[in-house]
């Protein structure tokens, strides 16, 4: 694995980890792992390409050539899939879904482990998802765990879909926020949860940039910043 230094933020789903990622990197300066993005990606792919979501072989043969690339412009990440932007495609709630569905399989998950790592380059590396701190950059110095109440995070999804013209009522995203939470927490593979050594920062009544400022103040106090 890189010996670069890695910044870990866990979560449940919409509980702003790839905002505060996405703002914790650019102020350090450090590169960004959307790693959501992958499954979401793969999902997506697969559905196009008429995979099943159970059939592990060939969601592992998809994962290991999925040809996906993120293009940083203009202070955003753009997702590229077989040369087409996906960015907001992949942000759909039932995209979402999709990715929620192969990202409890194993063998999926073990061929996208070595993708992720690769990431990690000097000066550092900000790593956003659900097992990062907890599978894949185990040794990271720093490894945060972002949450929320469940009606907190339905809000701000309710919110980020009105304005990208999506459809949603808060009371389905409420329930399918709590399905998701459900799914991550007991799956048998990867759980979501703390990493041990997590520092746990509850934004239900924070700002984005309380929270950033939060963690930068936890980089700055482990020479990370």
């Amino acid at each position: 694995m890189s010996q670069a230094a890695v910044l870990t933020i866990d979560g449940p789903v919409s509980s702003g980890k790839g905002t505060v990622a996405r703002l914790v990197a650019a102020r350090m300066g450090w590169h960004l792992l959307d790693s959501g993005a992958l499954y979401r990606v793969l999902g997506y792919h697969a559905r196009n390409q008429g995979v099943a979501l159970d059939d592990e072989p060939r969601l592992v043969d998809m994962a290991k050539a999925l040809p996906v690339r993120f293009v940083e412009q203009q202070g955003d990440t753009a997702v590229i899939l077989a040369g087409e932007d996906v960015s907001n495609i992949i942000r759909q709630e039932s995209v979402g879904e999709l990715a929620s569905q192969v990202a409890v399989l194993q063998p999926v998950r073990d061929a996208l482990l070595a993708r992720q790592r690769a990431f990690a380059e000097s000066p550092g590396l900000v790593a956003d998802g659900r097992d990062m701190g907890t599978v894949v950059f185990t040794s990271a110095p720093l490894k945060i765990y972002l949450t929320a109440s469940a009606e907190e995070r339905a809000r701000r999804r309710f919110e980020q879909l009105k304005e990208k013209g999506f459809g949603a009522t808060l009371a389905t995203l409420v329930e399918d926020i709590r399905t998701r939470d459900d799914r991550d927490m007991n799956r048998e593979v990867a759980p979501l949860r703390p990493a041990d050594d997590a520092v746990v920062i509850d934004s239900t009544t924070l700002s984005v940039d309380d929270v950033v400022n939060r963690i930068l103040d936890e980089a700055a106090a482990r020479q990370l910043a």
